[in-house]
């Protein structure tokens, strides 16, 4: 085979690396995002977060609610040594007594305390829905960027071998002359210097994918196979900037949480304002009683009611009144915050896909002038117009094109992933990811309902 044809089939396989390696075992974008998304633990801890603040909501609709408890006890009371009107005799006397009965406490009203806490829960849990759907696109996110640096990863160690093997070409090519007397120590040195740089540089480019592969394990949870990177989800991608934008303040969960916080932080507010109102309570008890000498002293009971009006609480009522007024002006700020930085990263990606389209468009060009280059260098150093070092050189040259045409390929995979994360669209049901999505829905809505201690939820 000619060098020239060895030229044109290795800069083919490398454009198409993940095809021609993987073939029909290829793990494509897809297949790495939903095992992530199975095994990615960062997302099962969001879930239980929600999960676990789904369950305030029922803490706080408790506070609406009776206490009810039943109690039984005993005493022992015995005496000795001195008369009395029941022990004329001073002997020794004693006695058992033996109680049981049942109490029952509920607050009627509150002054609309509780049914703030209540909404505060239901705020918070909501939020915490949000960062489930916030977390799945960090994590997806970092799947594809790991998922990539994999793929460049290989291409890299792939194209520095073979510059390896060119400059060892070219060294053998420069001693033979030279033991011919047509070449001299010159071209052999410079070759050796260049190959010594490019063994350098293939043996950075391995670790650097070890590192790499480490990477997508921990994400995805199994060690990268063969990897491609084709995919369909450009379709989500919508025609215009602005309209990215409008998108991403609609849905985007880091927005949706920060409103739900708003929500939250308010609720709060109106909590703590009702600390200065009235409270009224409903208490009852009825119990009985039996004494060993007395005998049983039948039923007895109580029913009565009490209100409440606080007047001085040390400062307390005022703090907390400051406090959660504070707290709901942080919620708004940070509210402008998250819509600024979602406008941000939309602009920034969708920046970035148009300019790895124009690296791309560039990257080619470079590579096919380059690869003429290198060939017309190397023919007319063969004829002796050309030295060893303007082959090296273009070799150079060529090989900094095909490394920017790598890297432009995945910066633009990367960017159109970061719009989609950007737009709040980075997740299971907008990829169509073969999953159960992740959800604390169906928990939030079965806790709303509990009210008997011994009820269970399903998990």
């Amino acid at each position: 085979m000619s060098f020239r044809v060895k030229l044109v089939a290795s800069a083919v396989a490398l454009g198409m690396a993940a095809v021609s390696v993987g073939g029909a075992h290829a793990q494509s974008i897809t297949q790495a995002l939903t095992i992530a998304y199975d095994h990615a633990p960062d997302l099962q801890a969001a879930l239980l977060e929600a999960k676990s603040s789904a369950e305030n909501v029922a803490l706080a609709n408790a506070g609406k609610r009776p206490t009810i408890g039943a109690s039984v006890g005993g005493t022992y009371s015995w005496s000795a040594g001195q008369a009395s009107p029941s022990n004329p005799s001073g002997a020794f006397t004693g006695s058992q007594t033996y109680t049981a009965g049942l109490s029952y406490n509920q607050t009627v009203f509150d002054n609309f305390q509780t049914e703030a806490q209540i909404e505060q829960a239901r705020a918070a849990a909501e939020a915490a829905e949000h960062q489930i759907r916030n977390t799945e696109q960090n994590v997806l996110l970092s799947v594809v960027d790991a998922y990539m640096s994999v793929l460049s990863g290989r291409q890299l160690v792939a194209l520095r071998r073979e510059n390896v093997d060119f400059f060892q070409a070219q060294l053998q090519s420069a001693q033979d002359r030279l033991d011919v007397g047509e070449g001299t120590r010159i071209d052999v040195a410079q070759a050796q210097a260049r190959l010594a740089q490019g063994e350098a540089a293939f043996r950075a480019a391995q670790s650097s994918l070890e590192i790499s592969q480490a990477t997508f394990q921990r994400y995805v949870g199994v060690a990268p196979q063969n990897l491609d990177s084709s995919h369909n989800y450009g379709r989500l991608i919508p025609n215009s900037l602005q309209a990215a934008i409008a998108e991403a303040e609609a849905g985007h969960p880091a927005i949706l949480l920060a409103k739900a916080s708003i929500r939250a932080a308010q609720a709060g507010s109106d909590a703590a304002q009702a600390g200065f109102g009235p409270t009224a309570t409903v208490t009852g008890d009825v119990g009985t009683a039996y004494n060993s000498t007395a005998g049983s002293q039948g039923l007895s009971g109580s029913l009565g009611f009490r209100i409440t009006v606080p007047l001085y609480a040390g400062g307390a009522l005022g703090a907390n009144v400051r406090k959660a007024n504070i707290e709901q002006i942080r919620s708004e700020v940070t509210a402008m915050s998250s819509y600024d930085q979602i406008r941000e990263a939309v602009i920034s990606a969708w920046a970035g896909m148009q300019s790895a389209d124009a690296q791309i468009a560039a990257a080619n060009a470079a590579v096919s002038a380059g690869t003429t280059v290198l060939e017309g260098v190397i023919q007319e150093r063969d004829l002796g117009t050309r030295t060893t070092l303007d082959v090296l050189n273009s070799q150079a040259e060529l090989v900094t094109a095909r490394e920017s045409l790598i890297n432009a390929s995945s910066n633009k995979v990367m960017a159109t992933f970061s719009l989609l994360s950007a737009m709040g669209h980075l997740t299971a049901t907008d990829l169509g990811l073969a999953v159960e999505v992740k959800t604390a829905v169906p928990y939030n809505q079965a806790v709303e309902d509990v009210w008997q201690e011994l009820r269970t939820v399903a998990e």
